[in-house]
């Protein structure tokens, strides 16, 4: 089951994928108008219940980011070793000890097969980052990573668009991580009691079919439990915040000579069990 935010008959709306078919309610829709409203509610949906409602295939619909964060996407920095690595010429010093915070806004953020702009007035280092998306489901602070679990609502894929040499110009993040479009998210969140384990997914990234980034969620620095307990300490998580995990090794900067985007472009992010994000920069 998977929950998606799709445009039909010129209107957005949201529903639940079960069967490769998109299934919506007209009672849930005007319960909770969209997939935010429904994760703050706490609501949950039985998959029995589900298959009882309206469906339309995926060709008659066109799907949408699943909502935007109503706070900035809380993103994780060379949280996998290879990685960090990569961005330092090998250098054992730069793995990090404590985790790598940076933000990026909601309006980077768009969906699947929409467009990233390649901003090439702004930059000519764009890359791409293929990353775990965790989605909270409840409010807390200063939780322990044995109660990480119950406040994920569920996963998603976040596609860390990176303009490098204003992230160097700049010498933080946030303006490099920060463009429009910098932010595809999607195409859909999966329930977190539908992944057995989500600290042993696939995640691999395409650019024009070739694969650059094939890792896993097993080498993360700091798990998904660990990155929760430090994120909210002293600090709230409210429903709907997003978390991005880090990206693998084999970022076009990390390459020999280093491979940045350009117009043309097709980035194809798979993570298993959750689908896959697409986009082309143009």
């Amino acid at each position: 089951m998977k929950f998606v935010t799709f445009e039909l008959n010129g209107s957005d709306t949201w529903g639940v994928e079960v069967d490769q078919r998109v299934h919506f309610s007209s009672e849930w829709t005007e319960r909770y108008p969209n997939l935010l409203e429904f994760i703050r509610s706490g609501a949950r949906i039985d998959r029995e219940e589900v298959l009882g409602w309206e469906s339309v295939g995926y060709e008659d619909v066109q799907v949408k980011a699943p909502f935007l964060p109503p706070k900035n996407i809380i993103c994780v920095g060379k949280n996998y070793k290879e990685h960090a690595l990569e961005m330092t010429q090998q250098d054992p010093g730069s793995i990090p000890e404590d985790p790598i915070l940076f933000t990026k806004p909601a309006t980077s953020v768009v969906g699947s097969g929409e467009v990233v702009e390649v901003h090439e007035k702004l930059t000519s280092q764009l890359d791409y980052e293929g990353e775990l998306a965790v989605i909270i489901g409840k409010e807390g602070r200063d939780l322990t990573q044995e109660e990480a679990k119950d406040y994920i609502f569920g996963y998603s894929i976040v596609n860390d668009v990176t303009a490098r040499d204003l992230q160097k110009k700049h010498k933080q993040f946030f303006k490099g991580k920060s463009l429009d479009t910098s932010a595809p998210f999607g195409p859909a969140i999966v329930p977190a009691e539908d992944i057995d384990d989500p600290q042993y997914l696939s995640i691999k990234t395409y650019i024009n079919e070739e694969i650059r980034q094939d890792g896993n969620t097993t080498d993360m620095i700091f798990s998904i439990a660990e990155l929760i307990e430090i994120i909210s300490a002293g600090m709230t998580l409210e429903p709907g915040d997003v978390i991005a995990t880090g990206t693998p090794s084999g970022v076009g900067k990390g390459m020999n000579p280093p491979q940045y985007l350009k117009s043309g472009d097709t980035m194809t992010i798979s993570i298993e069990g959750i689908g896959t994000l697409e986009n082309q920069v143009k």
